[in-house]
């Protein structure tokens, strides 16, 4: 086993390649319609994956995004979402919004929403600050009443200890300030799935935390035959210098 220090940064690059060649979204890319909800971590999803078909002219993550959260005093750039990514049989229907093609996802379509918590039994969460629970409702008309696929992107920084549920139950109480906590029936895909899946090494987490930029930062090891180590060594060098994200 080898040990990798990855930042936050590097492992939203790395889920983003990983997405880009996961086999349910390869499939819909040929035929269906895949919606990349606008967040952080989905802004290099879609950069990737437009890359991966040759329409990544005219994407920006600037502004790629909705709700976001930074240190205190910091202030993000000044950008207006342009939309979510909807790519419709191997074409990106620029402009479009979830809530734009939301009734129209059938089964076996594709939608990608990041999230601001997974639990130890991999059940995903997102906050919710709209009144009307924001695009996650959108989405879950489609995946609930249709059976379109959802899949979560998430970064290992997001990690909680206490199940979702039992930390969902407590956020939407009466009286309680701050976004709520909507649990999500989607598959996490996380640094450790892009890796084994781009690779065939298996990784864990390990340690996290540093300082320097290595803030939310967490240490992986990876195991698996010489020639998937050495892979995963040259996927992590490969994402090394990947700049804080600032969006």
């Amino acid at each position: 086993m080898k040990q990798f220090c990855v930042t936050p940064a590097m492992g939203k690059r790395i889920i983003g390649k990983g997405m880009a060649h996961h086999p349910d979204v390869q499939r819909v890319l040929e035929k269906g319609t895949l919606v990349i909800i606008a967040g952080t971590t989905n802004g290099y999803v879609a950069e990737e994956v437009l890359a991966s078909i040759g329409q990544a002219e005219g994407f920006s993550r600037l502004g790629f995004r909705r709700g976001v959260t930074v240190a205190p005093g910091a202030k993000t750039a000044k950008a207006d979402l342009s939309g979510d990514v909807v790519i419709t049989d191997g074409e990106w229907q620029k402009g479009k919004l979830i809530t734009d093609v939301a009734g129209d996802l059938q089964e076996g379509d594709v939608v990608l929403k990041g999230a601001n918590a997974f639990d130890a039994d991999g059940i995903p969460a997102v906050q919710i600050g709209h009144p009307q629970g924001g695009t996650i409702m959108a989405a879950m008309a489609a995946v609930i009443g249709r059976r379109a696929r959802l899949i979560v992107p998430v970064g290992l920084e997001k990690r909680v200890l206490e199940p979702v549920n039992d930390l969902a139950e407590r956020c939407n109480a009466p009286g309680v300030t701050g976004p709520r906590l909507f649990p999500m029936p989607g598959e996490i895909f996380t640094e450790l799935d892009a890796i084994e899946l781009l690779t065939g090494a298996a990784a864990c987490l390990i340690a996290g935390g540093g300082i320097y930029g290595a803030e939310g930062a967490y240490w992986l090891g990876v195991s698996g035959s010489e020639e998937q180590v050495q892979a995963a060594a040259e996927l992590i060098k490969a994402v090394a210098d990947e700049p804080p994200c600032e969006v």
